[in-house]
């Protein structure tokens, strides 16, 4: 298996308060008619904090049944309790996920060593493919290169990591340190683009839910050998990449979903609706990029 490509963080939609299922199946078929390499429910994208043990597994579920193996999925089992974890990845390998994207935990701050016994006791409890996710802006800690390095030679099932630390340089560190088959993935849609070019394979994005056939097109021309038509891209909808984060991420991203009538733009508390002055400012985003 390689994650070569482009993935979508999905959001999760709610209707007057659940999970919207239809909404979530026409999202998740529109991704796959884009080419969308794979995608990736209950991640920080799938508002994952604020989904209760069942509603988290009700969500894997239904992206598993609406892909029918046509992309990859890539489920978000991560959590500050290693046991929680344990068994959300438990669970989600036993639903039919492809794979289980594992944050780094947050708030408690763990030392590097309890990271990698962490990661450790979720890869013996496994065979799915599993990759790391640090995100230091968030979780208040980075996953060391030496814990990196570290699991993945000790764990087989550890083959990529998901870095949204936002340094190219730490994407080059990554890359000479570890083995050639650790696949390393883009966290910042508007940093894919010079990840690739330092030796990353693809991104998990927020923008795909909005534009998964531009993004899947933005990677496959840079892996194919043209990167000239893949900096077109970028340059293209980089605004949009960078007002997709205007507020706290999924609120924007699920403002613009709605503006294009595929979902409400309904988040769970603590977040809320956008300003009206940054609201204003991604719709016209929007359609600057011409969506």
């Amino acid at each position: 298996m390689t994650f070569a490509g482009a993935h979508t963080a999905l959001v999760t939609p709610f209707r007057d308060g659940q999970f919207d299922e239809p909404a979530f199946r026409r999202l998740i078929q529109h991704q796959i008619q884009g080419g969308i390499s794979g995608i990736v429910p209950v991640g920080t994208t799938g508002e994952s904090p604020t989904l209760d043990h069942e509603e988290h597994l009700k969500v894997i579920e239904t992206a598993v049944s609406a892909a029918e193996k046509r992309c990859l999925v890539i489920a978000g089992t991560g959590s500050n309790s290693t046991a929680e974890a344990v068994d959300l990845t438990v669970a989600a390998a036993k639903l039919g996920a492809d794979a289980a994207l594992l944050v780094a935990p947050y708030y408690n701050k763990p030392s590097q060593e309890g990271l990698y016994r962490h990661f450790s006791a979720i890869a013996e409890a496994v065979k799915i493919p599993l990759v790391l996710y640090s995100i230091p802006g968030r979780c208040g800690i980075e996953i060391g290169i030496e814990t990196v390095v570290r699991l993945a030679h000790e764990h087989a099932s550890i083959v990529a990591i998901k870095e949204a630390g936002g340094s190219v340089e730490r994407v080059n560190q990554l890359r000479a340190a570890l083995p050639d088959s650790f696949e390393i993935l883009s966290g910042d849609d508007s940093l894919t683009l010079p990840f690739l070019s330092v030796g990353a394979v693809g991104v998990v994005s927020v923008a795909s839910n909005v534009i998964p056939a531009e993004v899947s097109a933005l990677v496959r021309h840079h892996l194919q050998g043209n990167p000239a038509a893949a900096l077109q891209i970028h340059r293209k909808y980089y605004p949009l990449f960078k007002d997709l984060f205007i507020e706290p991420n999924p609120v924007p991203v699920k403002f613009a979903l709605a503006r294009l009538g595929r979902i409400t733009a309904e988040v769970r508390l603590p977040l809320c609706e956008m300003s009206s002055a940054n609201a204003m400012r991604v719709g016209e985003t929007l359609t600057a990029v011409g969506i």
